[in-house]
């Protein structure tokens, strides 16, 4: 199977597993650590283009599990993030992964983000090394084990 493949299909399958949970993922830990994961893939390279921004802004607006939150205030939050990081990529980074890190105390949603990082670095068919590399990071944030995620 190719790796585009199976990076389809794990990202289809993580979605349904998020949807399945979807009335679990209801707090503000895990909105604020959701957007903060969604910012971090996406300039996991150290930069975002406009065009990367405007691709994931449209994949949380349709995120069923997400909808459980005004699409504005999510909009705002990632963009928040987004400019922490490109403001000061190192700096912001600490920042956005302390955000990340307080969903750790419900397992359930610590994992969420997780899935919803991999469902984004994946989303434009190449979850590259930079993608793969912050989602691990965030795995350690969040005290669980990377491998459980094939990373």
């Amino acid at each position: 199977m190719a790796l585009w493949d199976r990076i389809k299909e794990s990202a289809t399958s993580m979605q349904t597993q998020l949807e399945a949970k979807k009335n679990d993922l209801k707090s503000g830990a895990f909105r604020d650590a959701s957007m903060a994961m969604c910012a971090l893939v996406s300039a996991a390279d150290g930069t975002i283009d406009p065009s990367e921004r405007q691709r994931v802004a449209a994949l949380i607006a349709s995120n069923d599990v997400l909808k459980n939150f005004p699409a504005d205030d999510l909009q705002r939050r990632f963009n928040d993030y987004v400019n922490k990081l490109t403001a000061d990529f190192a700096f912001g980074k600490v920042s956005v992964l302390q955000e990340i890190a307080k969903a750790k105390k419900k397992p359930a949603e610590a994992r969420a983000v997780v899935q919803i990082g991999i469902i984004i670095g994946g989303a434009d068919g190449d979850f590259d090394k930079a993608e793969q590399a912050v989602v691990r990071e965030v795995c350690f944030a969040l005290d669980l084990p990377p491998h459980e995620f094939d990373l």
